[in-house]
C-alpha cells in the first residue's frame, strides 16, 4: 500500500506488498527480479531497490559514476566482484558493502539458494556505465 507522500511523509511496504518483477529499465532481464522502491515511495534524493538473485544468477559488471551505493545482504550467500581488476568478495547474510562512485562492481549468486540484496544509492540520479553484460 502506498501512503500519500504529500500527506503522510512516509511509505510502508510490507512483505506481502512487495512484488518482484523484471527491472522497468531492463525488461529483457531473464533471471534477476526487483522491487523498485521509487515506484512505491517518493524518493527525491536517493534510490533504493530490493534485488532477488536466484541460484546461478549474475548481474552485470558496471561502474556508477554519480552514485555512492550501499548494499545489504538480506538473505542467501551471494558474492560481489569489486575493483579494477575485479576481486571476488564473499557476502553472507548481514554483509554491508559500500561502493564509491567509479568503482566497478558485479553481484552474482553461485550458491544453491536464492539471495536477496537491498541496494541504496545517492544521489538519485544514476550515471551507470556497463563494462560487461
Amino acid at each position: 500500500m502506498r501512503d500519500d507522500q504529500d500527506v503522510a511523509g512516509f511509505t510502508i511496504l510490507r512483505p506481502d506488498e512487495q512484488v518482484f518483477a523484471r527491472p522497468s529499465w531492463r525488461p529483457d532481464e531473464q533471471v534477476r527480479t526487483i522491487v523498485e522502491l521509487p515506484l512505491h515511495a517518493t524518493m527525491r534524493h536517493s534510490r533504493a531497490n530490493l534485488w532477488r538473485y536466484p541460484a546461478g544468477a549474475t548481474g552485470r559488471l558496471h561502474r556508477e559514476h554519480a552514485q555512492e551505493e550501499v548494499f545489504v545482504v538480506v538473505s542467501g550467500n551471494p558474492a560481489v566482484m569489486l575493483g579494477d581488476p575485479p576481486v571476488r568478495h564473499e557476502a553472507p547474510v548481514g554483509t554491508l558493502v559500500v561502493v564509491e562512485p567509479g568503482t566497478p562492481l558485479k553481484w552474482f549468486n553461485d550458491s544453491d539458494a536464492d539471495a536477496l540484496i537491498f541496494a541504496y544509492g545517492a544521489p538519485a540520479q544514476s550515471q551507470v556505465e556497463i563494462i560487461e553484460s
